[in-house]
């Protein structure tokens, strides 16, 4: 026992204060604990608008391991993630790849619109044909491939065995395939593949329909780390590798719709006439969610494509947006929208608030926006500024159900483009949605343009690079372990918790000056170097 504790009681002074089981109501009014959302945004003179990094949340009492800790969370008033984490509608961020890994670790992939709405729908059909373990569009190589393509491959793609079909691409007849074991000894780069693949003759496949666990047999009877699966016509449908199936096991969290056991998977479209077509599409492909993007959601276009998406596929979940404001998020509401997305100009690559002086500051926005919606059971996914795990974890904190990142994933294995190098770095193309580069590629549909006027395009974005992550696999534990630990932190068992502390006013937070922004960071170092995991 301490030398100023004895018995239950406090010395101050000459005097001892019982101490009570909880701490006394004065203590929490005077701001000794933190201050109430309420407090921050509501009642607060200086009319200053906040971001994630004016915030901290205040510590709380930990009761339990960081493992128990409940991350998951609605992404609308109809889906429920496991993993709180969503993937932007970009075209350096989404395509079935990013979704299907995005959906496996438990969270949701949004296909972009910029290409053809038959394209859109053929992504989206790939993540809900995609069963674990069946690779739908393995690399392939032509005949005419020679060893020096097989080591280029090898190298920027990390992968070990290639097809070798007719065409060179998926669909063509089987002709062969190339692994590790045929490669290792051919030292002249210019042999054709055909003189040391392994021949279809001496290759073990299996029939187009064939089943997980049929597969899993024929590769333990075979002994074998790929296998094959051709149709009648001797075509390649698919491939199947020892270690995916494995990873079947490893996903018990994946995001799937409890009707089919197919994976989640959404696809975001635009305010036009002809969206209408692809939505269309997108909903005979499967898709379980349709996010309306827009830039300022709070539009007489977006109304009614939401009225019609409801009318036309309400087995769809529909999301609006975006939004910043309460009377923004009403008129989507009312419109019919299972969930909203809200930010607007805080994306890393957004110049929307430089160039349009419109917008808000990222943390006001989620707050406002949460609490109004929530009147009406309509969660919202908190779109832009996100930047690590601490972002993250405020917003759910102040009220987002999801979380929706860009340049986090942009430069993941996952995302689509190649790396290349640049000062010795990895990198990996990053653009806003608003750049011109990604706007001539069709990004504009995300902005109302009066056709009446010239079509002269005024960027709100850029285009960049972002360094490698690595893989998906690897990089959404790390986000979800970080999330875990700062709301044990906070002394938060769950993301639900967290939403009933915030409104309850049991949550709090505290304000950060410029030089405590500073302090919470790496500093009075000499040089260091930052790993995530």
């Amino acid at each position: 026992m301490s030398d100023t504790q004895t018995n239950g009681y406090h010395k101050n002074g000459d005097k001892r204060q019982k101490i009570g089981s909880e701490i006394d109501q004065e203590t929490l009014n005077s701001g000794a604990e933190g201050f109430t959302a309420e407090k921050i945004f509501v009642n607060n003179p200086s009319c200053m608008g906040m971001t994630y990094d004016d915030l901290i949340v205040m510590p709380g009492h930990i009761a339990f391991p960081v493992g128990d800790v409940d991350i998951s969370s609605n992404l609308t008033r109809n889906i429920r993630l496991q993993v709180p984490f969503v993937s932007s509608p970009m075209d350096t961020v989404t395509e079935h790849q990013m979704a299907i890994t995005m959906a496996l670790q438990g969270g949701i992939g949004i296909i972009h619109s910029n290409m053809t709405a038959e394209e859109q729908a053929q992504e989206v059909l790939k993540v809900k044909k995609f069963k674990n373990g069946f690779i739908l569009d393995p690399m392939c190589l032509s005949p005419d491939a020679t060893l020096g393509e097989v080591l280029k491959r090898k190298a920027d793609l990390n992968f070990s065995s290639f097809p070798v079909t007719d065409t060179g691409k998926m669909g063509g007849r089987l002709i062969g395939i190339i692994s590790n074991r045929d490669s290792a000894f051919i030292e002249d780069p210019n042999v054709k593949v055909t003189e040391f693949m392994t021949a279809r003759d001496s290759l073990v496949v299996a029939k187009d329909g064939v089943s997980l666990e049929e597969a899993n047999q024929i590769l333990k009877e075979s002994k074998k780390g790929k296998l094959p699966v051709v149709n009648d016509n001797d075509e390649l449908v698919a491939l199947i590798a020892r270690t995916d199936l494995q990873k079947n096991k490893d996903n018990p969290r994946a995001s799937k719709d409890s009707h089919n056991k197919q994976l989640l998977c959404g696809a975001a479209i635009g305010t036009r006439p002809d969206d209408k077509k692809r939505a269309q599409l997108l909903a005979d492909a499967g898709v379980n969610v349709i996010v309306v993007d827009s830039s300022q959601g709070d539009s007489i276009y977006q109304i009614e494509m939401i009225k019609h998406l409801k009318a036309a596929h309400p087995q769809v979940d529909v999301i609006g947006g975006n939004v910043v404001t309460p009377s923004q998020a009403h008129h989507l509401i009312e419109a019919g929208a299972d969930g909203l997305r809200v930010g607007m100009g805080i994306g890393s690559i957004c110049t929307t608030q430089e160039v349009c002086a419109v917008g808000r500051a990222q943390a006001s926005a989620v707050y406002h926006v949460a609490k109004y919606a929530r009147k009406f059971g309509i969660p919202i996914t908190a779109d832009g500024g996100i930047q690590s795990t601490g972002h993250i974890t405020k917003a759910l904190c102040l009220g987002a159900g999801c979380v929706m990142m860009g340049s986090m994933l942009a430069g993941t294995d996952e995302a689509p483009g190649e790396y290349f190098y640049q000062d010795g770095v990895r990198l990996k193309r990053y653009r806003g949605m608003g750049s011109i580069e990604a706007m001539n590629a069709g990004g504009e549909k995300r902005y109302v343009w009066d056709t009446a006027q010239s079509h002269v395009k005024v960027a709100q974005g850029v285009s960049g690079a972002v360094t490698d992550k690595g893989t998906l696999r690897r990089y959404i534990p790390y986000l979800m372990q970080g999330v875990r630990h700062g709301l044990q932190d906070a002394g938060i068992p769950s993301v639900e918790a967290s939403r009933d502390r915030l409104y309850n006013g049991a949550l709090r937070f505290e304000i950060r000056s410029p030089a405590a922004q500073r302090e919470g960071g790496v500093h009075g170092l000499h040089s260091y170097q930052k790993r995530l995991y």
